[in-house]
């Protein structure tokens, strides 16, 4: 079975990695968003999948990084090495300070504690000279689709590996122990806040990644796309939905609501605005832990596992 996997993978890997030599102009744009929706649903399985904590400021994140390579870019003419570099780091210094004083919520309250944060920021960001304040900024060009793909197929292939190395490392089971049970895993002896705040600056080093190849692929950033609160609900929504706090399941949700999503909104504009709506109340109903888990158990339970969920939800 392991054998299998390991093959799966590495087809599915070479097939990705294969379509900007075959694939048309318009299929590779569509990668790269799926690819980067896929990135950001894997940084926030860190800290809503494996830790538990169902954050609303990865968009946050996102939009530092968008923002450190702007500025780096267009405003200080450095190259987007250093501007990928300012911007994670903008991202995980926030993240780090930001953690200590919010992970102390739990449930709901850290939820709309983080909500709020994307709306501030973008306050902030607009009245900032130097992040062009309201106006945006302007990236210079750089027509190369191809390379973008391929930038973003290698970031969600590192933070795959993160994820995996988390779901086999001690690091892994102590968010996994806080998710489960925190005031158990404090007793057993787990530094619960520093294993919090590692997960939350984590999370937001590849949300702030991710940001950064979006702002130089459409090379014009203004505070309310890059502080867009509905992209942290389409992270949450594509990990749930491919299963949370697994190794695959984020990828497998992200890839195929975003072609899903791509089709509605070319064929049926008007039911396209509905669909993540549904998907979020078929998954919480029918398949509460995703893809995987149903990928593993309809074989043994069959149509019973719906039934089974369903009288878990009580309807």
């Amino acid at each position: 079975m392991r054998h299998w996997r390991l093959s799966a993978v590495v087809l599915a890997l070479a097939a990705l990695g294969s379509v900007p030599a075959w694939g048309s102009d318009v299929l590779v744009q569509f990668g790269i968003n799926a690819l980067l929706l896929a990135v950001l649903a894997q940084g926030w399985n860190i800290i809503g999948g494996y830790t538990g904590y169902p954050s609303f400021g990865n968009s946050v994140f996102y939009g530092l990084g968008t923002y450190g390579v702007a500025i780096a870019m267009a405003q200080w003419h450095l190259p987007f090495a250093a501007g990928m570099g300012f911007g994670a780091l903008l991202a995980v210094a926030f993240a780090l300070l930001l953690g200590v004083p919010v992970l102390r919520l739990r449930g709901h309250y850290f939820a709309i504690a983080t909500l709020a944060l994307a709306g501030v920021m973008a306050a902030i960001i607009s009245n900032i000279p130097l992040a062009g304040q309201n106006i945006g900024l302007v990236l210079p060009p750089l027509n190369d689709d191809r390379l973008f793909y391929l930038l973003a197929l290698a970031l969600l292939v590192a933070v795959t590996v993160t994820i995996w190395w988390l779901a086999h490392s001690r690091f892994g089971y102590a968010l996994i122990a806080i998710r489960e049970n925190e005031d158990s895993a404090a007793a057993m002896g787990v530094n619960t806040t520093l294993y919090k705040v590692l997960a939350f600056a984590l999370s937001a080093l590849f949300s702030a990644l991710a940001g950064g190849i979006h702002a130089y692929w459409i090379t014009f950033i203004d505070p309310g796309s890059a502080f867009d609160i509905t992209l942290n609900v389409q992270m949450i929504i594509m990990t749930v939905f491919g299963g949370a706090g697994s190794v695959f399941g984020p990828i497998l949700g992200a890839l195929a609501l975003s072609a899903v999503s791509e089709v509605l909104s070319s064929e049926l504009t008007h039911v396209a605005g509905l669909f993540f709506g549904a998907v979020i109340v078929a998954a919480v109903v029918l398949m509460p832990r995703g893809l995987t888990d149903l990928s593993r158990r309809l074989r043994t339970l069959g149509w019973r596992y719906f039934a089974q969920n369903v009288r878990a939800n009580r309807l």
